[in-house]
């Protein structure tokens, strides 16, 4: 459910610019459906906020996630790893390739941190915060603490992934969360999307829109 108050952005609230990578827009090697639409309402929040970070998806050569590391599956079916079911992607954001840059039509010149994730070749990680194995960390809790934030903001791609899990692990790490819905897309696999949220709403996660940002229009 998409709660209606208005926000005012503050010294103590923090936007979390989630994977607006090549690779996951139009032309890319794992393209998000209207994952370019992100980047005009992202571009408006970021001026309203002082404090923003970016998470970048940054896989080496063969990393377990992707459905070619799996020569008897394909792209998008789900395999146990050691730490438990994992779908298979088609190979992207591999370290140092164009696709894995984030997008040039970001306008965040102020962007203060950019967290890389899944760089791990065993591990595949879709949040900011927590591996998939869901016990190694980025260090990006720790970073927010240290800093004084108390509020995050959530926005990017894709929704019902890396989004949605940075989203439920801000509020796992005790912060007040927000997922900003029109500054997102998601991938929509399997019901992925309607898991993703259900498990938000359990969490306590607050899904807004933009406008609800004072000044965003």
């Amino acid at each position: 459910m998409t709660e209606r108050a208005t926000i005012k952005a503050g010294e103590h609230d923090v936007l979390i610019v989630v994977d607006v990578q090549l690779d996951f827009l139009p032309g890319g090697a794992l393209a998000v459906p209207e994952g370019d639409a992100v980047i005009a309402p992202i571009n408006r929040l970021a001026k309203l906020f002082r404090h923003v970070v970016l998470t970048q998806d940054w896989h080496p050569e063969g990393h377990a996630s992707f459905a070619s590391s799996h020569p008897e599956k394909q792209p998008f079916e789900v395999t146990e790893l050691h730490y438990g079911p994992q779908v298979l992607w088609p190979n992207h954001c591999v370290q140092g390739t164009p696709g894995a840059e984030i997008s040039p039509d970001l306008d965040i010149p102020h962007a203060q941190l950019v967290i890389r994730k899944g760089y791990n070749a065993r591990i595949d990680s879709y949040s900011g915060f927590k591996e998939a194995d869901r016990r190694t960390s980025t260090g990006l809790a720790g970073y927010l603490k240290e800093r004084g934030f108390s509020r995050v903001f959530c926005v990017g791609l894709a929704l019902d992934f890396c989004v949605a899990w940075t989203a439920l692990d801000a509020v796992e790490a005790g912060f007040d969360t927000y997922l900003i819905e029109d500054a997102s897309r998601a991938i929509d696999t399997d019901g992925s999307l309607a898991r993703a949220r259900r498990d938000m709403e359990a969490a306590g996660v607050h899904v807004i829109r933009s406008e609800q940002i004072l000044g965003a229009r």
